[in-house]
């Protein structure tokens, strides 16, 4: 065989490389994905790259502006709040205590949603019914109002905010499951597996879910946005994580009567919530985009 005529041949296509290339045609969702790799990378290193403890107080220097500003220090280059803590170190400190939440509250929320939603299509006589009307009373109440309650009745705390934007974020995992598991259910793979003998295990996790992913992939990335907004609010309710730990709601809450005399204590925490909730969203657009075929051939 020539060796040449196999160099000329066109490489097998690949899922994932074609993922990656219709992703970064997107240029908002990969700069996007940019700053969100920052952010993470920040918050892992946070230890090391915070210029002070988070909850060091600095007595002398109560509300000193950014360094930039006049009556600044180049050692608070973001200044400090009404405590003297530096700004800079608990916004570092914030991002992996709101990242974290985020991943575990999507995390115990996806897990359930799906085997919820599985069961609910794939029975939908003996168990539909039942977990779709669940649901429903669960979409029937606002969702701050619903995770207020939980954390009313479970106590304030990180664990307890986990557990309550995880419990508010269920219905949209099993509904969107449910859906595409219906979708899925009727076609002509799913009945040949049938016939080739599959069980209902292997026909839930083997043959439909794995085709039932990218809708879920999407829901997860903008559910990812939607906790870190939830805790925030928990946070500046009071509700969410307890002070002296450095979370962005909570940081908020405290700074709010300062707004006047000192700007920056109420503004910087705001603008890291805007723009990490924005760069998400922006790369859910972008995976969305990415992984819906008809979108990705108009491309």
């Amino acid at each position: 065989m020539n060796t040449s005529s196999l160099a000329s041949e066109p490489a097998w296509p690949s899922p994932l490389r074609d993922f990656c290339r219709a992703f970064a045609r997107n240029r908002g969702a990969f700069a996007a994905l940019l700053f969100l790799a920052l952010l993470a990378l920040c918050a892992l290193l946070a230890p090391w790259l915070a210029p002070f403890d988070p909850a060091a107080q600095h007595r002398d220097f109560l509300l000193t502006p950014p360094a930039w500003l006049e009556g600044g220090e180049t050692r608070f280059p973001l200044g400090t709040d009404e405590l003297g803590r530096d700004l800079l170190s608990r916004l570092i400190h914030g991002a992996r205590l709101s990242l974290s939440i985020g991943l575990a509250s999507v995390a115990l929320s996806l897990l359930p949603g799906v085997l919820l939603g599985l069961c609910a299509g794939f029975f939908p006589r003996l168990l539909g019914p039942s977990i779709m009307r669940l649901m429903d009373i669960m979409l029937a109440l606002p969702a701050l109002l619903l995770a207020v309650a939980v954390v009313a009745v479970l106590g304030p705390g990180l664990l307890n905010t986990v557990l309550a934007i995880a419990i508010v974020s269920l219905p949209a995992y099993v509904r969107l499951t449910r859906a595409a598991v219906l979708g899925e259910i009727h076609r002509d793979y799913v009945t040949a597996a049938k016939l080739a003998g599959a069980g209902r295990l292997r026909l839930m996790f083997v043959a439909v879910l794995p085709n039932c992913l990218a809708p879920l992939i999407v829901q997860a990335t903008l559910g990812f946005s939607a906790a870190i907004l939830d805790a925030a609010a928990l946070g500046f309710l009071g509700l969410g994580v307890q002070p002296p730990s450095p979370e962005w709601g909570s940081m908020l809450a405290a700074a709010r009567d300062y707004i006047e005399r000192a700007w920056w204590v109420v503004t910087l925490p705001g603008l890291a919530i805007l723009s990490s909730v924005l760069a998400i969203n922006l790369v859910g657009d972008g995976l969305r985009d990415a992984l819906d075929p008809k979108l990705k051939n108009l491309a």
